[in-house]
Order: C-alpha cells, then sequence, then structure tokens
C-alpha cells in the first residue's frame, strides 16, 4: 500500500437532516457519487471536515459502511479512528475495517496531549498499528488537537510494516518536508488547500483537501496536470485554489465548507451544534469566492436529506 496510495481523497462533509438531526445517508452518497464523478481517488470518512468529533460511535460505523457501498474497490475509502485513548482508537480501527474501510486515518489524542512526550505517542500509535486489521496513516492536525506531531514520532515509526503514511494539515510546508525526510518510503498526504501543489513538488504522494468538497474540478486539475508534467498548468490552478480555500476552510471552517457545497449543488446541510451555520454575510462571502475561483454556483438543490 505504501506504493498505491496515492492521489486526491476528499474528507466528505457530513449531511445531517434539519429537522431530526440525524445522518442523512441520501445526501451522503449522493455527495459522494459526484465528487468520485468529478475524478477524486478516494473519500475519507469521519475526517475534521466530516465533523467527526460531534459523530457517536454508531454513526460512524453507518458512515463508512454507507460510502463503501458507493466507493469502488479501485478508490479508496479511509476512515479517521482517531479517539482520545489507545483503547478506544484500536476498537475503531476494528470496526472501520469491519465495515469496509481500506485504511485508517489516526489523529493523535487531544484532551491530554499537553502531558504526552514523543515516546508516549510513538507507545499509542505503534500499539495502534499493531492491532489494526488495516493501514495506519497518522494524522497532523494541530488546529484542532492542539497537538503537533513531531517528526521524531514519524522517524520512530518509519519502519513499522502497519504504518503506511501520513496527512500533514499544519499549513507548514518546512514541517512536510520533515517528514518527508523522516519517513521517505510512507505515502506523505498533504492537509492543506493551500499547499497542494508544493507538497507534490516536495515529495508528497497526493493530498486529503476539504476544500475539494466544493472545488473538486481544481483540485483533480492541479493533480492531473502535475501527474502529466505541466507544472505551469498545476501552478496556475493552485493560484487560483489558495484563496478559495483561505476563506472557505482556513478562515470560516467546516460551516463555510458546508456552505460552499450547498451553493456549488450538491447537500453540505446544517452543521451540529455547538457549531453554528454561517449567516448571511458571510455566505455571500463564500458565494462570492466560489464564482471568483471560477466555479457555478446554485441554489440548494433541495434534495431530500434523507
Amino acid at each position: 500500500m505504501r506504493d498505491k496510495l496515492r492521489g486526491l481523497l476528499v474528507p466528505i462533509v457530513t449531511p445531517f437532516d434539519p429537522v431530526s438531526g440525524d445522518v442523512a445517508p441520501v445526501s451522503l452518497r449522493a455527495n459522494a457519487r459526484a465528487l468520485l464523478e468529478a475524478g477524486v481517488d478516494g473519500i475519507l470518512a469521519a475526517g475534521s471536515t466530516g465533523e467527526a468529533a460531534m459523530l457517536d460511535e454508531r454513526e460512524f460505523q453507518q458512515l463508512v459502511e454507507w460510502l463503501r457501498d458507493v466507493v469502488p474497490d479501485e478508490r479508496w475509502l479511509l476512515a479517521g479512528t482517531g479517539r482520545e485513548s489507545t483503547r478506544a482508537t484500536i476498537a475503531a480501527c476494528k470496526v472501520a475495517a469491519e465495515a469496509g474501510a481500506d485504511a485508517v486515518l489516526v489523529r493523535p489524542p487531544a484532551y491530554y496531549g499537553g502531558g504526552l512526550s514523543v515516546t508516549a505517542l510513538v507507545a499509542h500509535f505503534r500499539h495502534v498499528a499493531d492491532a489494526s486489521p488495516v493501514p495506519v496513516l497518522l494524522y497532523n492536525i494541530p488546529k484542532y488537537t492542539h497537538v503537533a506531531l513531531h517528526e521524531a514520532v514519524l522517524a520512530a515509526l518509519a519502519e513499522h510494516p502497519n504504518v503506511v503514511g501520513a496527512k500533514d494539515s499544519s499549513g507548514d510546508l518546512k514541517n512536510f518536508a520533515a517528514y518527508r525526510a523522516a519517513a521517505p518510503s510512507w505515502a506523505l498526504l498533504m492537509g492543506s488547500g493551500s499547499h497542494f501543489y508544493p507538497a507534490l513538488e516536495l515529495g508528497g504522494v497526493g493530498a486529503i483537501l476539504a476544500v475539494a468538497n466544493c472545488a473538486a474540478g481544481l483540485a483533480v486539475r492541479l493533480a492531473r496536470a502535475f501527474a502529466g508534467g505541466d507544472r505551469a498548468q498545476a501552478g496556475a490552478t493552485q493560484e487560483v485554489l489558495t484563496p478559495l480555500n483561505k476563506l472557505v476552510v482556513g478562515e470560516l471552517g467546516v460551516p463555510g465548507v458546508k456552505a460552499a457545497v450547498d451553493l456549488v449543488g450538491m447537500v453540505g446541510g446544517p452543521v451540529r451544534p455547538p457549531l453554528a451555520d454561517l449567516d448571511a454575510p458571510a455566505r455571500a462571502r463564500v458565494q462570492a469566492a466560489l464564482v471568483a475561483a471560477g466555479l457555478e454556483v446554485q441554489e440548494p438543490s433541495g434534495r431530500a436529506l434523507g
């Protein structure tokens, strides 16, 4: 898998029914089909953009199962399985594997994160990887966990047969380069839509991008241009993608991504409290950013959310 996991994956949003608040599987699967038709290489279930922290364990299992129904075997289905204890993380990895995930993305524990040494984090990920039925990727997302994975953690796990890669959402290209040096055989994926092109230049094999929920065509164009050796096209596409990502993902977060998904004709739906949906002025800013990126903006589809 270290040689095979590559390309553009989307950390898909989790649509919730606006009345019941339940996960809306019809809209979830419709969104996934649209992204796959746009040419993405895979889907990540229950990532940060999928409001993983807001899901209970039954919803998590169902999410993976529902997505496996529509993600073909030749495309990747990953699942976010980071939990607050090693035991719970292992359990989530087993559930994800049983539900059909090809691999799991594991963030560091956050609640006691400030007190976890490099040695403790290495032990945590090692135990998870030892027990996981499917390959493991480490996930660095200090924006939300407030725990930055040092490259020493990657270096210590670089030869573990069941740890195959990492996603770096720090937004720091120096950190990405340090990860590349620490684990040169891993599938290293960029997590920031503002740095997709330079990450590929630094040896990354792809990305898992929140902005691709609303701009899959742009992100696919960049990936294909780079793979085809057209660096000028890849760079030009990055210049279009960056301002959209900075606003929708960087500034507005999950509510911004869901609003953008609605505006491009798919179903974002409401966020789950205590997150709050965008107000009208912020939504107008998202619409303007989508138009500036050359994307067609539509009224919300009205598609059934059940």
